[in-house]
């Protein structure tokens, strides 16, 4: 980490429409131990939510820019897709604080959201472009900023601009 980072203002609004989702729990562990059960629950929802949202584009679904949300109708961009899972992930038990939305330039220098899960072993990505969850260094991916594990503010993961709008998909 470098240091600190802006959130996109889509992240913002979101934060304002949905409060509980952007709070910080420091009584949760950071980081979650990585047990056959743990890698499973990530395995499934990343598999099922990846087959069960089709991706369209916030200009698309929306008619904006960029628009983080929850895909409730079965459409929805990277961020909404990782929201998701993020969401579905909490229900299973992990903690909220150790699933991190993350901005990444992807393999075609596009802006893309990935979640970012803080273990033990390290950190993994769940990624609707995939369904294989990598460690994030295997992911080809240029990682530019996540949010953080200790307060509302994002953190800076590299010394690459962040773009204004995460995902085109």
């Amino acid at each position: 980490m470098v240091g600190r980072a802006d959130p996109t203002q889509a992240w913002v609004s979101f934060c304002q429409h949905r409060p509980r989702e952007c709070h910080i729990d420091l009584s949760q562990p950071a980081r979650i131990t990585l047990t056959p059960g743990t890698w499973a629950a990530l395995t499934q929802v990343n598999e099922r939510v990846n087959s069960s949202i089709l991706a369209v584009t916030d200009q698309d679904h929306w008619g904006v820019l960029d628009r983080w949300d929850y895909p409730d109708d079965g459409l929805g961009d990277c961020e909404d897709i990782q929201l998701l899972k993020r969401k579905l992930l909490v229900q299973t038990g992990l903690p909220h604080r150790a699933l991190r939305m993350t901005a990444v330039i992807d393999d075609q220098g596009q802006g893309h959201a990935v979640l970012m899960v803080l273990t033990d072993q390290g950190d993994f990505v769940l990624d609707n472009k995939r369904n294989a969850i990598l460690p994030w260094r295997w992911t080809g991916y240029t990682f530019i900023k996540r949010e953080g594990t200790s307060g509302k503010a994002w953190v800076a993961l590299g010394d690459q601009a962040a773009p204004t709008v995460t995902a085109n998909r």
